[in-house]
């Protein structure tokens, strides 16, 4: 696991040994989340598997959807910071670009159960409804501030795409890449690459580190001029 994600994911600790925090309960959302999916999972499920009770669960998380959101947001800025230093280094735009893959594959099978939830949460993110307009004031604002981080998440996912179409785009310029649409290929590469945390098993005959290898080296082979 890279050391930004060690830093940003630990596993989750009981509270004899110390008292549970916010990072412990969102890998613990993300693991029940991957388990039972979004519809399933309950905060009480999530409560449980840090040693809390549900109600002390809602001292931390409003309900259910901010807890989702906190996961998706924690997962996408532990990638960003791994992804920013690499296009800002002097380097070609093939070493940055195969450095951005195998970065961003190794993370997602060190943190599976996050990468999951971004493949296939974000559909529960977008469908989150708005309180019944009998609800009361302080549940209106909550779902005011709950829309306004969902779409600075949504922002920020868009940007998070930038900096691979960013590094596409100086390839294409510079003649190292054959002239392809960025936007196609980037989501395809970014595709190729989220669902690594759906198949990969920790168990299984390639580590994180081999996979990240091979996928760059394919990716990178539809559009590195020969």
């Amino acid at each position: 696991m890279t050391n930004v994600l060690k830093g940003r994911f630990r596993v989750a600790r009981k509270p004899a040994d110390q008292s549970v925090n916010r990072d412990d309960i969102i890998l613990a959302a993300a693991e029940v989340l991957r388990r039972n999916g979004y519809e399933a999972a309950t905060m009480k499920d999530i409560a449980a598997a840090v040693n809390l009770t549900a109600a002390s669960l809602y001292h931390h998380f409003r309900n259910k959807d901010t807890l989702l959101l906190a996961v998706l947001e924690a997962g996408l800025e532990a990638i960003i910071s791994l992804m920013q230093p690499i296009t800002g280094s002097r380097c070609s735009s093939a070493d940055k670009l195969r450095r951005m893959i195998r970065a961003h594959i190794v993370a997602v099978t060190d943190n599976t159960a996050v990468g999951a939830a971004m493949v296939f949460e974000i559909r529960a993110l977008m469908n989150v409804k708005a309180p019944a307009k009998t609800a009361s004031a302080d549940d209106r604002q909550a779902y005011a501030e709950f829309r306004a981080r969902r779409d600075a998440f949504f922002a920020r996912r868009d940007q998070f795409e930038s900096l691979f179409r960013q590094v596409v785009r100086e390839g294409i310029e510079s003649g190292e890449f054959r002239p392809v649409d960025d936007g196609i290929y980037t989501r395809t590469l970014l595709g190729a690459q989220n669902w690594v945390g759906v198949w990969y098993r920790p168990d299984g005959h390639l580590s994180g580190e081999a996979i990240a290898g091979r996928m760059a080296e394919i990716l990178l082979e539809g559009i590195v001029k020969s």
